[in-house]
């Protein structure tokens, strides 16, 4: 037994040096290991900050696309406060002569009360406030500088604020990524920090549109909504027979206007009112002696002649011949028949206020071929070092689309545009599969 003792002690040497191999082992799988983890945390810590900056940069395309659709949309309010803007016109003009006409007595106020009511003679008596109201629809007064101002915005500013954004978009687009990769990776220096862009729809998917039919149309549909912009037709008749040889008629009290935006895109407006008077002589029979009471005509653009009866130069009064004289000598108004204010519609074409206008204007709109499912998607790449200084790269993908909060009333699908503000930005995974990701 005694010679077995030794023999144990001599193998316990040779445990110690396998366990340490075995150590050795286990140290360099956890060093193994240890890498490995590092190279995926920071893999990890990369792609999660791509993700957020390429979701970013969606972002901002979406709130870009919001911005100019509200543009879009404050443009066509401008052009309805245009339409406002010739209508009040008209009306200042319309009722500065309106104001002569009963200053001189022709008609008589008693008169047009006696024959129309108490509500009409008020307010053709009305009309002695606006004396001198005709100076604001100059194209140099108070209202025609209102409606220069909202032109200016309409084919300047508006314009070239949408021109530059949609230009810009892609350096803020990568700003908003730096930035938000910056504060991802705060131990880093910002210009090392730089998202490589590719596939980029941005760039086909916004085109510049002249004004088309649908635009005119749509206008026409806002315009149709304000009960001031209504056409301002009304004829009141006296109930007393005139005339044996004409017992059917009576005389009438006749007001015209409307307002209207014309094929070139720009807007006129006009107002007339007349006392029409039945009159009959044994050369022409009855027919209708009319009084212009006010006028106004405020065409779209100078030169602009009326769709109305009218003549190029009316006589001031008929002190030297008599109307039906003249009318026959030198128009082809029908005095029976017709229900317009032929004369007072000479006069306002005489007096004519143009403003100088440019039409609706052009706009920033989704391009057609973007189709039904149009959407401005990019992929976005970067590579970093890791503590090792071994390349570690990633790529991320979003996109802008347009998705309505909730659908239309008539359930049909709405087309993406730049009139609605419904751009919403989100993370495209389908964009940036690719092999080695």
């Amino acid at each position: 037994m005694a010679g077995v003792r030794p023999a144990l002690r001599a193998q316990q040497g040779q445990v110690l040096v396998l366990g340490m191999l075995l150590a050795a082992v286990l140290g360099l799988a956890w060093m193994r290991y240890f890498a490995t983890g590092q190279v995926l945390a920071a893999k990890t810590r990369l792609v999660h900050g791509l993700d957020a900056a390429a979701y970013s940069g969606a972002l901002v395309q979406a709130r870009t696309l919001n911005f100019l659709a509200y543009l879009n949309r404050a443009r066509m309010a401008h052009q309805l406060a245009m339409a406002h803007l010739v209508t009040l016109g008209s009306w200042a003009h319309y009722a500065g002569m309106e104001s002569r006409r009963l200053a001189q007595g022709n008609p008589p106020a008693h008169l047009i009360g006696l024959m129309f009511g108490a509500d009409h003679g008020r307010a053709y008596l009305a009309a002695a406030g606006a004396a001198g109201l005709e100076a604001q629809a100059r194209a140099g007064g108070a209202l025609g500088r209102a409606y220069a101002a909202h032109e200016r915005f309409v084919h300047e500013l508006s314009a070239d604020l949408s021109r530059v954004l949609a230009r810009d978009l892609p350096l803020a687009r990568q700003d908003a990524m730096q930035a938000v990769l910056a504060g991802h990776y705060p131990e880093r220096r910002p210009e090392d920090l730089r998202p490589v862009v590719s596939e980029d729809a941005w760039p086909g998917l916004l085109r510049h549109h002249a004004p088309d039919a649908p635009l005119f149309d749509w206008v026409r549909d806002l315009a149709g909504l304000y009960p001031f912009l209504d056409p301002r037709d009304h004829t009141a008749r006296n109930p007393w027979p005139v005339s044996a040889r004409c017992p059917q008629l009576r005389h009438e009290l006749r007001r015209r206007g409307g307002t209207a935006l014309d094929e070139s895109g720009r807007w006129r407006a006009g107002d007339t009112q007349s006392f029409h008077a039945v009159r009959s002589n044994r050369w022409i029979g009855c027919y209708y002696r009319e009084y212009a009471m006010g006028w106004a005509w405020m065409p779209a653009q100078p030169g602009q002649a009326m769709d109305a009866s009218h003549v190029e130069d009316p006589p001031e009064d008929f002190a030297d011949q008599d109307f039906w004289r003249w009318v026959r000598a030198a128009t082809q108004w029908d005095l029976v028949g017709g229900r317009d204010n032929p004369l007072a519609n000479s006069y306002a074409l005489r007096d004519r206020q143009p403003w100088s206008s440019r039409g609706l204007g052009g706009y920033l709109d989704v391009a057609a071929a973007a189709g039904p499912d149009a959407a401005s998607g990019f992929v976005v790449h970067m590579e970093l070092a890791d503590a090792s200084g071994r390349p570690i790269r990633a790529r991320s993908a979003a996109e802008s689309l347009f998705s309505r909060p909730e659908r239309r009333a008539d359930g049909l699908d709405e087309t993406p545009s730049l009139f609605h503000p419904y751009w919403h930005a989100r993370l495209a995974a389908g964009l940036s599969d690719a092999p080695g990701d």
